[in-house]
């Protein structure tokens, strides 16, 4: 009888063939299309992965001729490319890039838009598929899509696909997400809209599916029997620098960071196997945990299980900073919150009883995010009398970044006579293991855009069941006439006590990153 096939085998060229395509990219000028989608592009281009004919359209307002437009990008290409910047590789793979002026509310922009789409498949001999990027501000998403629709540029040419990809933030809210996803719907069917998370193309964060179900060790014991608690920290130790503070305060660490990349992280540790590795298997999945979320409702609920804070003056990294309510074109009497910690609860049975605790800030001593598996500790019997078993918990340890890689915690006698017990780490690391860095996020997301394979990207309801989730919490602390207190915790430290007490509570503490 021959060996059914194991879709976790799958390998990365199987799933991955980009076809031949066009991409616009809206919002061209911008900081996102100059430090990560060019690089990006460039890098899948140095790995001889980039498609036959390929092109970037470049759509924005401002006046620029190709040539003007392919300098600009090539100085953002020197600073932030993986794989560093070869001249001769720029000069030829720059030929693929062209510049489109309009506005985004200009139909004859995009019907002249449509006519140089034509003109590259002339070119080709041959139609091509279309991707749009919209690496736009978020309020000129309704405009861009509604135009694409007007021009008929949603409806592909001749058999080809035309797909959208849309950026982060995906509404502010339930309703301004339910109204961006009817305006979406309206104009590109759900198979081929993606809804980008950047976090999700991160190599160590797909990895968590094969860590959990393509290893024995791990599955039988990845639940409520085994496992006493999961963290997962997200810490920047940046501020509001080169003037973020003008969007950051009118979203906070809530809207930007836990709504999208922390509950995407949250749904990999706790889904349940799917039945193939097919996007709406993984994805069905994913949206099982965010409806499982225990509800959050009032501010007193909320108040038990969610910090918010903000930072004030001190430093980081010896270097002075400022307090929240100081940046640069931040509120003197802001409200937002640029730190968060959360306790949550999955109604599952595999997780009952077993909470993740989730903190996010910025101006934190480093940069890092991970996530740490506690598991629970064994009986002590041996050990009773013993106190060499303090911190004596196994631990499952997925750095996100900046060093990606999985390390694991466990207990080992010293060397001696004396019975001398030790907590030590096996360590993997991509760079040492594999001899090469991992690819960047956007380079994995946008072939897999291309490939038209929707795995690590987010779904309709998944979207709106987060938003779901995340608007109780807001409306606990925004539209109630007894909002739970914003607490403050000085820059370079690791946040308020109230989030060490939010643990302390229940006998437990951070891990030390």
């Amino acid at each position: 009888m021959p060996e059914l096939e194991n879709p976790f085998q799958e390998t990365l060229l199987s799933r991955h063939r980009a076809e031949p395509c066009s991409v616009v990219i809206f919002g061209a000028t911008g900081d996102l299309t100059h430090r990560k989608l060019i690089p990006a592009i460039y890098n899948i281009a140095a790995a001889g992965d980039l498609p036959p004919q390929f092109k970037v359209v470049g759509f924005a307002r401002r006046d620029k001729t190709d040539e003007v437009f392919r300098n600009e990008l090539e100085e953002g290409n020197r600073q932030n490319s993986r794989q560093g910047h070869n001249d001769e590789l720029w000069k030829s793979f720059s030929q693929c890039i062209h510049y489109h002026r309009s506005e985004f509310e200009d139909l004859e922009g995009y019907k002249s838009l449509a006519k140089l789409l034509d003109q590259f498949d002339a070119e080709r001999g041959t139609p091509a598929n279309r991707l749009f990027y919209l690496a736009s501000a978020p309020e000129a998403f309704k405009p861009i899509l509604e135009m694409i629709r007007a021009a008929g540029l949603n409806e592909g040419v001749k058999g080809k696909w035309a797909r959208v990809v849309c950026e982060k933030p995906f509404g502010k809210d339930l309703a301004t997400a339910q109204g961006l996803n009817a305006v979406v719907a309206a104009t590109f069917a759900e198979k081929d809209t993606y809804r980008i998370d950047h976090y999700l193309g991160k190599e160590t964060a797909q990895n968590i599916m094969v860590l959990r179900f393509a290893n024995s060790i791990f599955e039988p014991n990845w639940n409520s029997r085994y496992i006493d608690h999961v963290q997962i920290t997200c810490a920047e130790n940046l501020g509001m620098e080169g003037g973020r503070g003008g969007y950051y305060d009118t979203a906070g660490a809530l809207r930007d960071m836990v709504q999208n990349h922390l509950l995407q992280l949250v749904s990999l540790v706790a889904m349940e196997p799917p039945t193939d590795l097919s996007a709406d298997s993984v994805r069905d999945e994913k949206v099982k945990v965010i409806r499982a979320l225990r509800p959050l409702v009032g501010p007193e609920e909320v108040g038990k299980h969610v910090i918010r804070a903000q930072y004030t003056a001190g430093s980081v990294d010896g270097a002075p900073r400022v307090g929240y309510r100081q940046e640069d074109r931040v509120n003197p009497e802001s409200q937002t919150e640029p730190y968060v910690a959360l306790r949550l609860m999955i109604d599952t049975w595999r997780w009952q009883g077993v909470p993740f605790y989730i903190r996010v800030g910025k101006q934190l001593p480093k940069k890092a995010t991970e996530i740490s598996i506690h598991f629970k500790k064994p009986p002590q019997v041996p050990f009773a009398t013993s106190t060499m078993l303090k911190n004596s918990e196994n631990t499952l340890v997925i750095r996100i970044q900046p060093d990606e890689g999985i390390a694991l915690r466990i207990l080992c006698k010293q060397p001696g006579q004396a019975m001398s017990i030790q907590q030590v780490k096996m360590d993997f690391r991509y760079s040492s293991s594999f001899g090469k860095a991992s690819p960047e996020a956007y380079e994995r997301l946008l072939l897999d855009a291309m490939a038209g394979d929707a795995t690590l990207f987010a779904r309709r309801d998944e979207v709106e069941n987060a938003w779901r989730f995340i608007d109780e919490i807001e409306n606990a602390w925004h539209k109630s006439d007894t909002p739970p207190t914003m607490h403050e915790y000085p820059a370079g430290s690791w946040g308020p006590k109230e989030a060490d007490d939010l643990l302390r509570a229940d006998g437990r503490e951070w891990r030390l990153l």
